[in-house]
Parts: structure tokens; C-alpha cells; sequence
């Protein structure tokens, strides 16, 4: 059974930073783009970033360029979100999910699975 498994959310001032990590199990990383999405209060969900199977390629919003990177520890089947310099807009419950596909593209044509969720908060 695929799962994903988000953690590392919580309250931080603004200018702080986090560092998200998306447990994945049962689905080959060398497999899968994985990538990180947030949904704000009252807004639509928007993807973050996303990691492409092979590693090497990486995409990310205009919003958090320069701020977030995208990482991840095939050993530990586990991808990370590091996130410096954060804003209160950057408030949102933020979700890893899988494309189904190499590439991050493959995210243009849905999701096949989705963590639960973490929640982070960013105070003024």
C-alpha cells in the first residue's frame, strides 16, 4: 500500500525557518516525481515544488524561489522541504503527494497520491 507521510510543520516567526519531511512507502522514489503542496485558508491548493524521480530536476513557484529548496534521502525513502526566510503568507497546510510519473509534468495531469498533510504557521 502506497502511503506518504508529512511531518515537521508548526508556528514560526517570520523570517524562520522549517524543514518538512515526506515519508514515502511503497512507492519506488527512483520511480516517481514527488512534490510539495500547500493549501491556505480559504484558497485553492498550489504546488510548491517538485523533485523529478531522476533527482535531478526540480521545479518551484515564483512565491518561494530563493527561499525553499526541494531534497531528498533515497535511503531513508524520504523528501524534504527546507524552508528559510518564511512569511506569514506563507501560512498553509502543506501536503506531499506523488505524480504517477518521472516527471513533474506528470503533475499537470493529477495526483495519484496524497500525504494528510502538516500544518505550518507563520507569525508577524
Amino acid at each position: 500500500q502506497s502511503q506518504l507521510v508529512e511531518s515537521g510543520g508548526g508556528l514560526v516567526q517570520s523570517g524562520g525557518s522549517l524543514r518538512l519531511a515526506c515519508v514515502v512507502s511503497g512507492l519506488p522514489l527512483e520511480l516517481y516525481a514527488i512534490g510539495w503542496f500547500r493549501q491556505a485558508p480559504g484558497k485553492e491548493r498550489e504546488k510548491v515544488s517538485c523533485l523529478s524521480s531522476s533527482g535531478d530536476s526540480t521545479t518551484y513557484d515564483d512565491s518561494v524561489k530563493g527561499r525553499f529548496t526541494i531534497s531528498r534521502d533515497d535511503a531513508k525513502s524520504t523528501v524534504y522541504l527546507q524552508m528559510n526566510n518564511l512569511k506569514p503568507e506563507d501560512t498553509a497546510v502543506y501536503y506531499c503527494a506523488s505524480a504517477g510519473n518521472y516527471y513533474c509534468s506528470g503533475f499537470n495531469y493529477g495526483v495519484d497520491y496524497w500525504g494528510k498533510g502538516t500544518l505550518v504557521t507563520v507569525s508577524s
